[in-house]
């Protein structure tokens, strides 16, 4: 083990958190990543962020583009409610085998459910064969390009209810402004944003929440 930089994240973990102990996963990771390597994952500042809206949607069924090494993973499932469940959807199976061993040790395999895949293919699928009525919420921190098409196909395959919050990590750096165009000026969307800084470094960033309203409020006031 420790032949990639996620690997290397996956062993610190293993080495120095506490084994069904979501919070010590967390801070293993987010020490390994300030001290050693950079890393892609969401952070403790915007991880913050993240949390509170989670607990105040307090979601049921929670979908995650971009699993990476399973830290935004763990961070979520720990907050969600007894019965609540994480489908988190990572197209590269390497990146997938270590958030699978992650959230295992992490203790919250029992709310989470890895697809491997790309999240245009498998988006379709959730319905039938994930037994995905509407998603309660979406996270948002894969490939920034596929943040627009991704939402759109959700709201084609018609996984968006009143209310379903989008959540959507790095709009500021590396950016995804045709995301924020689309949703900010949708009125079938109301967007909130969080400015922060990139993870593990003093450079601005900021996370969108758009909270959509309906296919038919376009029409409306």
């Amino acid at each position: 083990m420790g032949d990639t930089k996620e690997q290397r994240i996956l062993h610190h973990v293993l080495q120095h958190a506490e084994p069904g102990n979501a919070e010590s996963v967390l801070e293993a990771i987010d020490t390994y990543c300030e001290q050693k390597e950079w890393a892609m994952n969401v952070g403790k500042k915007k991880g913050k962020i993240v949390d509170a809206v989670i607990q105040e949607h307090q979601p049921s069924v929670l979908l995650e583009l971009g699993a990476y090494c399973g830290y935004s993973a763990v961070r979520m499932a720990r907050l969600l409610s007894p019965g609540a469940r994480l489908l988190t959807i990572e197209i590269n199976p390497d990146f997938a085998a270590v958030t699978q061993r992650m959230v295992d040790f992490a203790g919250v395999q029992d709310k989470v459910t890895l697809v491997v895949g790309a999240s245009q293919d498998i988006i379709p699928q959730l319905k039938k064969k994930y037994d995905v009525d509407t998603l309660d919420m979406v996270f948002l921190d894969h490939w920034k390009d596929r943040y627009l098409p991704d939402t759109l196909l959700l709201e084609e395959c018609g996984l968006l209810r009143k209310g379903t919050v989008l959540l959507a990590d790095n709009v500021i750096c590396p950016g995804a402004p045709d995301f924020l165009a689309h949703v900010r000026g949708s009125s079938r969307f109301e967007c909130t944003h969080y400015q922060s800084f990139l993870e593990y470094r003093q450079v601005v960033d900021g996370l969108e929440k758009a909270i959509y309203k309906g296919p038919g409020s376009e029409a409306g006031p």
